[in-house]
């Protein structure tokens, strides 16, 4: 359908919405503007290929309940128009663009939160995590993972995220997190449909383009004494030795991050940081704290700080995955930075190779996994085809990589297509983001 024949649908969908009472409705410019971008700014590339303001929505609609959720996209079904799923729009892939225009469903006022009597935590999609960590805390709990943005909603977790605190023990959305989810698809039933065990796979990490989730439940733990350690290093071996010790600290810890001297003038940190050192950070259980700081002293470290405010662990959360990417680039804005995220052991045992992937000043932000590190590698800007040529380079030295500069959904892509022919026969879910092209998901994306 043609752009103008989008615009004149959307008009006619969004007046039976509104006489529906099935949510509030915006049409303006700036604000559909706003609503219709993410964080790809931290992406050169996808500035390039995807700014604020290329590809908008032709209204913005705000459900109220699940039910709302389910009839709106029954509305959109009957009038073909597209739809695209949003929550606090904190993205970084352009997952959220609406490409076709249409309808951006805005989520956020789905935020209902509670605490079930096996321990689980049922949240609407507009729930952020930093209210259901509160919620859940307060009950004894402790959700499995969250991100590095925790005022990310649930919805948008589950839909275009993967990792985050928690992530060390519990590896990522799709290992067991998500008990159960309630589904709306685009297939003109009006319905909601609930999703537990292996069926929920599909909908995990694939943008929406399956179906809208208005609502899961989620895995928690028994509440733990999280502490803030902040320690630094000499040297790049010094830090990493330490770094892969961590797992066999009695209680995994939540988090381990670390980051070279260049990135370190940046952080967001509440205590003073030697600009020439390596930091290590981590938040560990209270119980293991004396033997991480005998680890650290044993490495050649020294311990910064310990702090056992529980806002300080959330302190050190904002400082991981892209966090450090995104203060770096925030300081330099005479420099055009780009990231790649990668993984590997290669990434503690022969760091220059890594480095020697990129041409110039190469730096390195560590993540901990359960058995490999992570990293998000940063480094100068050429342009789209020099980012991309060095993909293979990585990989040739036995890095696994993901490119931040692309759209696609990347993970079980083949199951993700077989899904939509059922849940959005019209394809009108989230349009663009679905490609059988390996090329597509593994490389930069473009449309």
């Amino acid at each position: 359908m043609r752009r103008d024949a989008v615009r004149r649908a959307t008009a006619s969908a969004v007046a039976a919405i509104s006489r529906g009472g099935h949510g509030a409705v915006e049409t303006g410019a700036s604000a559909l503007v706003k609503l219709s971008s993410d964080w790809s700014r931290m992406s050169p590339v996808l500035m390039e290929k995807v700014p604020p303001g290329k590809y908008v929505a032709d209204a913005a609609v705000r459900p109220r309940t699940t039910e709302d959720v389910a009839a709106i996209l029954a509305i959109a079904y009957a009038h073909d128009v597209p739809v695209t799923p949003r929550g606090a729009g904190t993205g970084n892939y352009g997952q959220a663009t609406p490409f076709d225009g249409g309808i951006l469903l805005d989520l956020r006022a789905l935020d209902d939160i509670t605490v079930n009597d096996t321990g689980t935590i049922t949240a609407g999609a507009g729930a952020r995590l930093t209210s259901i960590d509160t919620v859940g805390r307060a009950a004894g709990r402790d959700v499995w993972l969250f991100p590095s943005t925790k005022h990310s909603t649930i919805g948008g977790f589950l839909a275009g995220g993967s990792v985050g605190t928690g992530t060390i023990e519990h590896g990522t959305t799709t290992d067991g997190f998500v008990v159960a989810a309630t589904v709306a698809p685009m297939d003109g039933s009006g319905e909601l449909r609930t999703v537990t065990g292996d069926a929920l796979t599909p909908y995990v990490h694939t943008y929406g383009v399956t179906g809208i989730v208005v609502e899961a439940e989620i895995r928690t733990d028994p509440r733990r004494d999280w502490t803030a350690v902040y320690a630094e290093f000499p040297t790049y071996p010094q830090t990493v030795a330490v770094h892969r010790r961590l797992t066999g600290l009695p209680v995994l810890p939540r988090l381990a991050s670390a980051d070279e001297p260049a990135l370190v003038p940046t952080l967001t940190a509440s205590v003073a940081l030697d600009p020439a050192a390596f930091s290590l950070r981590v938040i560990a259980e209270a119980g293991t704290v004396p033997e991480l700081e005998h680890l650290v002293r044993d490495g050649g470290g020294r311990t910064v700080a310990v702090r056992t405010d529980y806002a300080e662990t959330d302190r050190l959360s904002g400082m991981s995955y892209n966090h450090p990417v995104w203060f770096l680039q925030r300081a330099h804005p005479d420099r055009t930075l780009f990231h790649m995220e990668i993984g590997g052991t290669v990434l503690w045992d022969d760091p220059d190779a890594v480095r020697a992937t990129y041409p110039g000043d190469v730096h390195l932000h560590l993540e901990l996994f359960r058995h490999s590190p992570g990293a998000m590698l940063v480094a100068s800007y050429e342009s789209a085809a020099a980012v991309e040529s060095g993909i293979a380079r990585m990989e040739a030295i036995g890095l696994d990589v993901h490119s931040p500069h692309q759209w696609y959904v990347d993970r079980n892509p083949e199951l993700a297509i077989a899904t939509a022919a059922t849940t959005d026969p019209k394809g009108l879910l989230n349009p663009g983001k679905l490609s059988a092209s390996t090329a597509a998901r593994v490389n930069i994306g473009v449309r």
